[in-house]
């Protein structure tokens, strides 16, 4: 064998190993690739004038130990019916900002006249438990929907989920679980973790089949829902492509609208057109409340 071949044979099977090395590490550690949960919490909902109160709520881990998810409820001061369930993206959490994007989405849902509860995964902020996975995140959105249907007494026609980013994809997991929901929110959201993957094209090396186990499957799972869906997502979210939510939209059954809104990016669209995004937030929920069938349409401004 020549120098030339010894060489070739060397870097062939350093590439080999390099390749399946990074496979396997990408296959194992992917959640970590995912979420990017924050400690540190740097605001509350009284930092936007909002009354609330701190939640505990227990959840067994895999090992039968219990562990502790830190949640805020935010009650009317008034009593009604109507109450929106908040599930966070995948990075900080509840407010790992002073002017957290996530509070002042919940300072306008709050201003529409709703209850809002919002959860910290275990593994985010005050919330207790290792890092989190699909499987565990899905566990956490269960255990919140059951404090509202358990400790609050709403029934599950009174409660809306608002999913954000990756909040969407657990969001629509949950209505599957719970088919009585009012109806779901899914802002800013992917259509699964393949499909980033493929997005972010670095990782196309890798069989993806093979590769993906952390799924986040909602393309699959909305066109099982059958409930009002409100999509909403800034035309310039260079996060997650706005092609996403359109494909989302196109794949769901009726009743079902889609907001999009230019100059938004992918965390601060409530802001960019706060008007906007009211005004489509008030119609949905009103069209919903009034058990108005709409017809599907796109709003584009």
């Amino acid at each position: 064998m020549t120098i030339f071949e010894t060489l070739l044979k060397f870097l062939l099977i350093s590439l080999a190993t390099i390749y399946t090395s990074t496979f396997v590490l990408l296959r194992f550690l992917q959640n970590r690739l995912i979420f990017e949960p924050a400690s540190l919490v740097l605001a509350t909902p009284a930092t936007f004038n909002l009354p609330y109160q701190e939640v505990w709520l227990s959840i067994p881990n895999s090992h039968k130990q219990t562990e502790k998810i830190s949640g805020w409820w935010i009650p009317q001061t008034k009593g009604n019916s109507r109450v929106i369930l908040f599930l966070q993206g995948a990075k900080g959490n509840m407010a790992y900002r002073k002017n957290s994007y996530n509070l002042e989405r919940v300072a306008k849902l709050y201003k529409l006249g709703f209850s809002v509860f919002m959860i910290d995964y275990r593994g985010y902020g005050n919330s207790q438990g290792r890092f989190p996975t699909e499987a565990s995140v899905y566990e956490d959105a269960l255990i919140a929907w059951n404090y509202l249907t358990q400790e609050k007494n709403f029934s599950p026609e009174e409660i809306f989920v608002y999913g954000y980013s990756l909040g969407g994809a657990i969001a629509a997991n949950l209505c599957l679980q719970q088919p009585q929901a009012a109806g779901l929110i899914a802002e800013g959201c992917f259509t699964s973790i393949k499909d980033m993957a493929k997005y972010r094209r670095r990782i196309q090396i890798f069989p993806l089949n093979l590769l993906v186990t952390q799924k986040f499957d909602f393309i699959n799972k909305v066109k099982l829902l059958e409930m009002p869906v409100l999509f909403l997502h800034g035309m310039k979210d260079e996060i997650v492509p706005v092609a996403m939510s359109q494909r989302l939209f196109a794949a769901a059954a009726e009743p079902k609208k889609l907001l999009l809104i230019p100059n938004a990016a992918h965390d601060n669209l409530a802001q960019v057109d706060s008007d906007r995004y009211i005004a489509t937030l008030n119609e949905f929920f009103d069209q919903v409340v009034n058990q108005h069938s709409s017809i599907s349409q796109e709003f584009i401004h």
